[in-house]
Order: C-alpha cells, then structure tokens, then sequence
C-alpha cells in the first residue's frame, strides 16, 4: 500500500515538453494530505473494529459462563435430589415436598438464564446491526469522497490538457 510518505517522496522525471512542476508538486501535496487523512481514518476503524471484536468475545465468554452456570445449577439439582432420596427413610412425605421444592427452584433458575441469555443474544443482534450500519455509512462516505478526489483529478487533467492545447495554439 502507498503511503503519504511515498507520495511526498514521489519524483518524476523532468522533459521538454514536460508538466509544470509546481502544479504536479502542488496537486501531490494536495493528494498527499487528502491521502494521509483517509489512512488514518482507515487506522482508526481498524481500531474500532478491533476493540469491537474484543467486546463480542467478552459476549461470547459470558454466554459460554451461563452455559456452565447452566450445567452447574442442573447438576447442583440432580445432587439435592440424590441427597432428598437417601433420605426418603426418614419420611417419603417430606422427601417429595423437598424434591418438588428443588425441581421448581431449577426450573425457575433455568427460566432465568434462559431469559438472560435471550436479551443477550438479542443485544448482540442489535449491535451486529448498528455496527454494520456504522461500517456500510463510512464505506459509503469514503466511496464518495474517492468519487470526488477522481473527479477533481478529471477535471485538473482537462485544465491541464486545455492550457496545454492553447500554449500549442
């Protein structure tokens, strides 16, 4: 890739009936400038998309924590219900009213998380499409900005051309 520092350092051979080299050295200057914005605007989103990337994977991380959560709250119920079992000599009656006590705590704790995990995935959504949004905006404006440094540099070559047909004439 160019960088400003090689349009700065650009030299072109000198001939006869050459360009005039304060125009070409003023319009590198301008390219130059134009050209050192769009890269550190580049770097900058780079940036941005690094640190946004980081974010989702502290997302991901918590939705792989919840899953342990998860597997831990369901194996936290399986043991209290072992434990209810082995205890079921002292009296059934109060082994089952523990174990429904249990089951309905887990399943509520599940409903919990489940819910959690739904608004998280549903944030992740949203983000995902604003950050689209924000990248397809500043594709857009840097299409449009290359757009008008083309046309700029088209026009610049007709005046060119045109003095240059004159200065013949």
């Amino acid at each position: 890739m160019i960088t400003p520092l090689d349009i700065q350092n650009k030299e072109f051979k000198k001939s006869v009936r050459g360009y005039n080299e304060a125009q070409v050295d003023a319009f590198l200057d301008q390219i130059m400038v134009d050209y050192e914005q769009l890269y550190k605007e580049n770097l900058d989103m780079k940036e941005q998309l690094e640190r946004d990337t980081k974010q989702v994977e502290k997302y991901q991380q918590m939705e792989e924590t919840l899953k342990e959560t998860l597997v831990v709250a369901q194996t936290t119920a399986d043991e209290m219900r072992s434990n209810a079992f082995k205890k079921a000599d002292l009296t059934v009656e109060e082994a089952e009213l523990k174990a429904k006590e249990i089951k309905a705590n887990a399943k509520n704790e599940l409903e919990r998380i489940k819910v959690q995990q739904d608004e998280m995935l549903h944030q992740l959504q949203i983000f995902k499409t604003r950050f689209r949004t924000l990248l397809q905006a500043q594709l857009d404006n840097m299409s449009e900005d290359v757009d008008d440094i083309a046309n700029e540099l088209r026009n610049k070559r007709n005046d060119l051309n045109d003095e240059r047909n004159k200065e013949e004439n």
